[in-house]
C-alpha cells in the first residue's frame, strides 16, 4: 500500500486559510476519486472538498473546528501502488482548472500539494472521464453520493437536475455519527483525549447545531441511542432566543459576565469589505416611499400565472427587473471606478448582488447576466441563489464580479437603512418593508381622498466619485415608478 497526505488546497482570491467544519468520511473508509470528504469554511463560503486519489482512509490529520493554512496536511490515504489520479503531482501547488460538466476532465495540477510519503514515485498521474460512461467517482461523472462532480477552482460543482439514487450506506454525510473513537482516535492523535463521549449526530445536525449556536453537548437527543435529532436542535433553539447571536454567548458559564468569538471566515471578510468600502468611496443616499400597491396585486396574479405557479413570487423579483430595466436607460449607475488607471469602467452587463445575511454573516451573490434573462429565469436564479446561500453553500465564484446589488432590509421589517456599496461596485439598492399605510389618492371623480395602499421605501447608495445627484436621483425614481407601476415596463 502506498501512503498519501491530501493538503489544503489554494481557494485563490488571496485566502491564506480555511476552518475544517465537518468530516465527511472516517478512518477505515474507503473513498473514490472525487469523493467529498470535509467540508470547510474560508472568508468567502462553506466549499466541500474533492479527494484527489482513491484508497482507504488511513487518518484524519485536523480536528473539526481548526483553522489551518493553505499547504497543511489534513488527511492521509492508504493507495494501491500505481493507481490513478486525477491530478498530477507537483512540487508546487497551483489552481485546479475547470472541468467540463459531462465530459472529459483536462490535466490539472494538484491543488493540494499532494505528497506520496511511502514512494519516490510522486508524479502518479492519469487523465479521468471519457466522451460517454464516465466512470463513478471520476470528474464529470458521479461522486458516491450520486452528484455530478467537476472540479471548479477549489471546490466541487454539483448539479441537482439529475441526481441519481444513493447507494445504500454509501453517503458518509448521513451515517449517524461519523466521529472518531477509541483506535481511530488514536490514529488521529495519541495525545488528545477520545472523542467517544461527544454527542451522537450526523454532520447535517452538527452543521444545523452550529449555525444556531446551540450546544449538542445540552440537547437529550430523542433519536435511537440517544442519537440527536434536527427536531432536537430546531426545538431547542426555539425553546431559547431567536437572536443569531454568537454562540459562545448562549453557551457562557454561570456568572461569566463577558465571552468572545474569533472574527475569522465570512465575518472577517465582510468587515474588511464594509470598512474598505465605507471609507474609498464617498456615500451619497437618496430615499424615495413609493405606492407599491399595483406592484402587489401583480405579484398575486403571477403567483396563479401557470408559467410561475412552482417558483416563489414576491416583490423582490419585480425590484430586480425594475433594476436591470432602469440600468439600461442609466448604464452609468452600472460602472465602477478605476483609481489605478484613472477610469470610469462602465459594465455592458448586469450582475446583479443580492445581500444575504446567514448565520456566518453578510454574503452577496450575484445573478451573472440579470439583465438578459426573462422574469420567470430572473424568479428561478432568485430562488436558487437565496437558497444557496441560506445553506452556506455559496461559491466563491458567485460572489465575485458582481456590478450593483440590492439589499432586501425589509425582511427583518425594517423600513430602511442607508446601506454601504459592495467593494467593486458604485450602487446599492435598500428595499424596506412593503406596508400598509394611508396613502392620498385621486378618484375617479378627481377628487384626493385617503385610503390604505400597500406603501414602501427605497434607499439609493451611490459613489459620489463619478455618480452625481442627477443621476442617482434619475435613476432612482425610475426604479420606484416601475414599482407603483410594472405596465410602465413597456416604455424602457
Amino acid at each position: 500500500m502506498t501512503t498519501k497526505e491530501f493538503r489544503l488546497p489554494d481557494p485563490g482570491e488571496g485566502l491564506t486559510e480555511a476552518e475544517i467544519v465537518t468530516w465527511k468520511v472516517k478512518v477505515g473508509d474507503t473513498v473514490k476519486v472525487n469523493d467529498i470528504v470535509v467540508e470547510i469554511e474560508t472568508a468567502k463560503s462553506l466549499v466541500e472538498l474533492p479527494v484527489p486519489f482513491a484508497g482507504v482512509v488511513d487518518a484524519l490529520l485536523v480536528e473539526e473546528g481548526e483553522t489551518v493554512e493553505v499547504g497543511t496536511p489534513i488527511i492521509r490515504i492508504q493507495t494501491e501502488p500505481g493507481a490513478a489520479t486525477t491530478v498530477q503531482d507537483a512540487p508546487d501547488a497551483g489552481a485546479v482548472e475547470p472541468g467540463l460538466e459531462g465530459g472529459p476532465a483536462p490535466k490539472v495540477t494538484d491543488p493540494s500539494g499532494a505528497v506520496d510519503t511511502d514512494s519516490a514515485e510522486a508524479g502518479d498521474s492519469a487523465e479521468a472521464g471519457a466522451e460517454e460512461g464516465i466512470e463513478e467517482g471520476k470528474i464529470g461523472g458521479t461522486t458516491s453520493t450520486g452528484r455530478t462532480a467537476v472540479l471548479v477552482g477549489y471546490g466541487v460543482k454539483q448539479t441537482d437536475a439529475k441526481r441519481r439514487p444513493r447507494k445504500a450506506g454509501a453517503d458518509h454525510a448521513e451515517q449517524p455519527d461519523g466521529d472518531i473513537g477509541g483506535e481511530h482516535e488514536a490514529r488521529l492523535n495519541p495525545t488528545r483525549v477520545s472523542r467517544s463521549t461527544r454527542p451522537l449526530a450526523k454532520p447535517p445536525v452538527r452543521k444545523l447545531a452550529k449555525d444556531l449556536g446551540v450546544d449538542l453537548g445540552e440537547i437529550d437527543g430523542s433519536g435511537a441511542d440517544g442519537v440527536v435529532t434536527r427536531a432536537d436542535v430546531e426545538a431547542y433553539a426555539a425553546g431559547g432566543s431567536t437572536h443569531t447571536a454568537p454562540a459562545a454567548a448562549r453557551t457562557r458559564e454561570p456568572g461569566e459576565r463577558e465571552t468572545r468569538e474569533p472574527i475569522k471566515g465570512v465575518r472577517k471578510m465582510m468587515a474588511q469589505a464594509m470598512v474598505g468600502s465605507a471609507f474609498s468611496a464617498p456615500h451619497v443616499t437618496e430615499w424615495i416611499t413609493v405606492d407599491v400597491t399595483r406592484t402587489m396585486e401583480f405579484v398575486e396574479a403571477l403567483k396563479k400565472d401557470r408559467a410561475f405557479r412552482d417558483v416563489k413570487v414576491t416583490p423582490m423579483l419585480v425590484l430586480a427587473k425594475a433594476m436591470c430595466l432602469a440600468i439600461k436607460r442609466h448604464p452609468l449607475i452600472n460602472s465602477t471606478w478605476d483609481e489605478a488607471a484613472q477610469e470610469i469602467v462602465v459594465k455592458h452587463y448586469v450582475n446583479l448582488g443580492i445581500a444575504a445575511a446567514t448565520p456566518r454573516g453578510l454574503v452577496v451573490p450575484n445573478i451573472k447576466g440579470a439583465d438578459e434573462l426573462s422574469l420567470r429565469e430572473l424568479a428561478d436564479r432568485l430562488a436558487e441563489l437565496t437558497t444557496t446561500a441560506r445553506e452556506g453553500r455559496t461559491q466563491p465564484a458567485d460572489m465575485s464580479e458582481g456590478t450593483i446589488t440590492i439589499t432586501n432590509v425589509g425582511v427583518f421589517g425594517v423600513d430602511l437603512g442607508t446601506p454601504i456599496i459592495n467593494p467593486g461596485e458604485s450602487a446599492i439598492l435598500a428595499f424596506g418593508a412593503v406596508r400598509r399605510m394611508p396613502w392620498v389618492v385621486e378618484n375617479a371623480a378627481g377628487e384626493e381622498e385617503i385610503v390604505p395602499r400597500w406603501v414602501s421605501q427605497l434607499a439609493l447608495s451611490f459613489d459620489h466619485r463619478h455618480i452625481d445627484g442627477e443621476l442617482g436621483s434619475r435613476f432612482l425614481a425610475d426604479v420606484a415608478g416601475l414599482l407603483h407601476d410594472p405596465a410602465r415596463a413597456l416604455l424602457f
